[in-house]
């Protein structure tokens, strides 16, 4: 039997072709397990409500409430609580990879966590915004709520493929200088390109007041090079390929890895953002958790 909580596993997810269901019941497993997990202290339901402190209106007492909790709560505004967000997926020819398992490629995975992050975005009366990147700022689609809006985007999400070179630090900079508002940019990408540029880019958006989170997918034999004995690697943007032998190169190819990793890491939280890496075997609450950290820190 498959239970909600199933769907957090990207093998399983995989199975559901639609995106938007895929997404749906991504969303449901992770309500679903949210009680059994180590995240259950969180709320999915953030008020249209807050306490009552000195100096508020009391025009805005609702006294609904307080005859149910005997405590004074105060209605907020749609204005109040709205935040406005940016997904933004990397769709670069090297996010098109999966490793020899079989599983989801990174832009599988990358979809079905910006689908998801829809979908919680919709149920907290949030607008969210779309922004594909690879070889250039491709698509922009600005932030609005609504069920019709999330279908743009989830339609705009299920066409993207992976493919062209990747630039992503001219991306984002093109994405900085189109975003005046102040917003939540969640960044998921393979971060595959030149690591100075793209922190550079990172802080461009920071420095305009733009809060981060940035999502690291990679495959699991990227990250740990699951191969054995002698390989053919390929570069999926040049085609260039090199013969060598996994078990021999491994150590040092995965100290290299954590290694990127690791300064993008530091980088990003330098500039006042948070960074996950993941691999595309990573179930998704861990991500979507991440989120509502991020959204609880800036209210």
């Amino acid at each position: 039997m498959v239970t909600a909580e199933r769907y957090l596993l990207p093998e399983v997810a995989r199975k559901v072709r639609r995106l938007d269901l895929r997404a749906r019941f991504i969303i449901e497993g992770f309500w679903a397990g949210l009680h059994t997990s180590p995240y259950r202290g969180f709320s999915l339901e953030f008020s249209e409500h807050r306490k009552y402190v000195a100096g508020d209106d009391p025009k805005g007492l609702d006294w609904t409430a307080w005859a149910k909790t005997d405590r004074l709560y105060v209605k907020t505004f749609h204005a109040e609580t709205n935040l406005e967000a940016y997904v933004v997926l990397d769709t670069s020819r090297s996010m098109a990879y999966a490793g020899p398992g079989g599983g989801m490629t990174k832009l599988e995975y990358g979809r079905a966590l910006a689908a998801a992050f829809g979908y919680l975005l919709l149920h907290q009366r949030d607008a969210m915004g779309l922004g594909l990147v690879g070889s250039d700022l491709s698509l922009l689609v600005r932030p609005k709520t609504g069920r019709r809006h999330l279908t743009r985007v989830l339609g705009a999400l299920a066409r993207a493929e992976g493919e062209g070179p990747t630039a992503l630090a001219p991306s984002l900079h093109a994405l900085a200088r189109r975003i005046k508002r102040r917003s939540l940019v969640l960044l998921i990408s393979d971060l595959v390109d030149d690591r100075e540029d793209v922190l550079h880019a990172l802080r461009h958006l920071a420095f305009r007041g733009h809060d981060l989170v940035v999502f690291q997918v990679l495959d699991a034999a990227e990250r740990h090079l699951d191969l054995d004995g002698p390989v053919v690697l390929e570069d999926p943007e040049t085609g260039l390929r090199v013969r060598t032998d996994a078990d021999h190169i491994r150590a040092a190819y995965t100290d290299r890895v954590a290694a990127v990793t690791a300064a993008y890491e530091r980088g990003v939280r330098q500039m006042g953002g948070d960074f996950v890496a993941m691999t595309t075997q990573t179930p998704f609450d861990q991500a979507l958790c991440h989120f509502l950290t991020e959204r609880r820190r800036r209210f």
